[in-house]
């Protein structure tokens, strides 16, 4: 389990006595000076950049509240099996369909059309696969336990 720390910023009840909490990653910086007005540049690029928390939810199984820092966790073979659907599939078949195409037709520019529709086919397919309730459930970040360490933020 790959585990990271995450505060909650709001909860949303549901009908089964649940909740659905929306979290945002706490981002660990080396000296924690990102964001003030001396340091390293590096909080340079992240407003040039505009870098952005990200938010997401999860279901809250351990009734933390507003403003509770918690550790979140994602399974590793989850990870990794997002990351071979997003990355494998489209490249395997781009490839493929250049192969198929240059086989059909002598013209360079058939197998760049081929690989073209290839990968677009490939994209098309994970996004139809992991569209389903299933797969979105089976790997959702959960919520783990509450964090016993105080977060220092600076502003």
């Amino acid at each position: 389990m790959i585990e990271e720390r995450a505060i909650i910023l709001s909860l949303e009840s549901q009908a089964d006595q649940s909740s659905t909490a929306t979290l945002e990653v706490v981002r660990k910086t080396a000296c924690g000076l990102c964001g003030q007005t001396r340091g390293c540049g590096n909080s340079i690029w992240g407003k040039l950049l505009n870098h952005k928390s990200v938010n997401f939810t999860a279901q809250n199984n351990i009734n933390a509240k507003v403003g509770d820092s918690v550790i979140v966790g994602i399974d590793e073979a989850a990870l990794v099996k997002s990351a071979l659907f997003l990355y494998i599939v489209p490249l395997a078949s781009m490839f493929f369909c250049a192969i198929v195409a240059s086989k059909l037709s002598d013209s360079e520019a058939a197998s760049i059309l081929g690989a073209g529709v290839g990968l677009v086919f490939g994209f098309l397919w994970v996004k139809g696969h992991t569209a389903g309730q299933s797969y979105y459930q089976n790997n959702q970040p959960k919520i783990l336990r509450l964090d016993s360490e105080k977060i220092v933020q600076f502003q």
